[in-house]
């Protein structure tokens, strides 16, 4: 059986052997068992409500409670450059004309940006490769909708994902080796572990301030510009049907896009239901998969079930309610794990 939860310290070995499996280009998740032991802690602390907006975050995670092991994690930041600046180019138009020429000629180029300070992130979205089955993706994903629709007042309005750029099977970056190699003599697998443990702000201080005019870069490099990773594709479908879009802003380090939504406008917000539990001997066994969470904001419990949904009940069996910390008349959150068909 399969449970999204809050991190724990317990989880700290399991979670450190995905980021190992992880690959160059996931900068939240290196292998670093401080830098993941002090997320736990963020989490842990930001559940407790110790510490301010700007250090808050949230780190789930994807158990199989038959294996007892954790298989992949999710998280959410609350509010992101509140205290060191929070980077992105912006991709905009720069105008060169000249009247008395004819010429008139419009360029595309890429300005360091802050516009998304303050924006709340989903970020950190990893399942072990061997597990991805069974929609344990999509469940793992889609499960930070539902907390944001649950707990919305701990989020701000904005909420945005930035998307893994492309790299090569050897891990590099043609827009890194285009623009940010020219300013650090690191690779971009370096620079990209960097960044995960925290050091992004001193590379991105360093990067150009000045209007980067897009057509002066090598071909591989203009080509890559809010261009995602292949793995990352699948990952991005999911949160278009959420109702992220691209904007118009790209990473400093590897040009892969930032996409982004009002909170009020999330499917999970508009349209998941509260019903009440009801406990039944057998599992009901329906066509649609339905995401169904507890709603209890330091216990936080969810799980994929197959449902057909009666008025306004839902039947758990006595199992099922165990694993999300509920009781009969209790209620529970409820949102189709897929936008539904309207015909």
């Amino acid at each position: 059986m399969m449970i999204v939860r809050h991190a724990e310290f317990r989880d700290l070995e399991d979670i450190y052997k995905l980021a190992g499996k992880s690959g160059v280009g996931l900068t939240s998740l290196p292998q670093n068992m401080d830098t993941l032991s002090a997320r736990i802690s963020r989490t842990r602390n930001t559940l407790n409500g110790n510490v301010h907006k700007s250090e808050q975050g949230y780190l789930f995670v994807l158990e199989d409670t038959e294996a007892q092991r954790v298989i992949g994690l999710s998280a959410i930041e609350v509010a992101v450059g509140l205290i060191e600046p929070w980077y992105n180019f912006h991709v905009g138009t720069q105008v060169h004309a000249s009247k008395a020429l004819n010429v008139y000629k419009s360029l595309p180029t890429l300005f360091l940006s802050n516009d998304r300070t303050g924006s709340s992130e989903l970020c950190t979205l990893f399942l072990d490769p061997e597990r991805r089955e069974n929609q344990n993706g999509k469940f793992l994903s889609k499960i930070r909708f539902m907390f944001i629709a649950a707990f919305k007042q701990y989020f701000e309005k904005k909420l945005i994902a930035e998307m893994r750029g492309f790299s090569d099977e050897n891990g590099c970056s043609p827009f890194w080796d285009a623009i940010g190699h020219h300013f650090f003599n690191m690779d971009f697998s370096t620079a990209d572990y960097l960044s995960g443990i925290g050091q992004k702000v001193f590379i991105a201080e360093l990067m150009p301030r000045f209007p980067v005019y897009v057509d002066l870069l090598p071909k591989d490099a203009q080509e890559v510009i809010g261009k995602m990773h292949p793995q990352t594709l699948p990952a991005y479908h999911v949160l278009e049907s959420e109702g992220l879009r691209y904007q118009g802003y790209v990473d400093i380090f590897d040009a892969g896009p930032t996409i982004e939504a009002n909170i009020d406008e999330l499917r999970a917000v508009k349209e998941s239901q509260l019903l009440n539990v009801k406990i039944t001997s057998e599992a009901a066994v329906g066509k649609t998969q339905y995401l169904v969470a507890n709603d209890n904001y330091h216990d936080y419990k969810a799980m994929l079930l197959k449902l057909d949904l009666v008025d306004n009940t839902i039947n758990l069996t006595h199992e099922q309610a165990e694993k999300l910390g509920v009781q009969e008349g209790h209620v529970v959150r409820v949102l189709s794990l897929n936008p539904m068909e309207v015909s």
